[in-house]
């Protein structure tokens, strides 16, 4: 008796690109629980999706850049496989209504083609930091000046050490911040690499330069991402809709 063959699924007729926030407590929200809930949102929004062959047929969703947990984001990406025509404005509305607050929706565009993930070439990260000003000044100028600054994480594959110096592009105080108020806000911009170097890397990077702690409960997020213009500014990667 022959094999029954798993049931092939149309090609995509339209590719959408999403831009989402995650705010406030959604902050805390993992990647994987966020595809479940954003799963459970087109579903419900009735976004005609296309769905991937196989005998375990799934919608067709493209994660990109997914921020780590923890952290908010106003800067995060994903795109959709459709199998049929549809308004990008429409999606938007359906979609900001089916997810829950925290997580929302903030642009919708027709895809241009070509791989998203290759335009979120670096970041741009305001971090909060329960430090005083001098204290945090005196670390970011002790880590800019230093050619390696190496520190560890673990990872899938066990503890790793990685410099966190080479993928900080732009480093700077928020001079605005009031220094009595006992918090003091940085602005970096992070090369995207491998491994990725993530903005709770740069604080341990911070700490390591001076021994000193730059404060506990650092409120981080994400402003920007896309790809990389000139030597530290980051562009929209939503941009081109040609």
């Amino acid at each position: 008796m022959a094999k029954q063959q798993p049931e092939q699924q149309a090609p995509p007729v339209q590719r959408l690109r999403v831009r989402y926030a995650k705010r406030g407590r959604m902050r805390f929200t993992s990647h994987r629980d966020f595809s479940r809930a954003f799963e459970r949102a087109v579903f419900r929004a009735r976004v005609p999706m296309a769905y991937s062959s196989g005998f375990n047929p799934h919608p067709r969703i493209s994660y990109a850049g997914a921020a780590p947990t923890g952290s908010a984001s106003e800067a995060e990406y994903l795109e959709l496989a459709l199998a049929q025509v549809v308004v990008a404005a429409d999606v938007h509305a359906m979609l900001d209504e089916a997810l829950p607050p925290g997580l929302d929706v903030l642009e919708v565009v027709e895809s241009p083609g070509g791989s998203l993930a290759d335009l979120l070439e670096a970041s741009r990260w305001r971090i909060g930091l329960g430090a005083d000003h001098a204290t945090v000044i005196d670390a970011v100028a002790r880590f800019l000046a230093a050619d390696e600054v190496l520190v560890e994480r673990m990872t899938k594959k066990g503890m790793r050490e990685f410099d966190a110096r080479g993928a900080v592009l732009s480093l700077v105080v928020d001079e605005a911040d009031d220094a009595a108020a006992g918090r003091t806000s940085i602005d970096v911009v992070l090369r995207h690499g491998t491994p990725a170097v993530r903005p709770d890397d740069v604080l341990r990077g911070l700490e390591a330069v001076t021994g000193v702690s730059v404060g506990e409960a650092p409120l981080m997020t994400r402003l920007a991402q896309g790809p990389l213009i000139g030597s530290d500014q980051v562009g929209d990667p939503l941009a081109d809709r040609a």
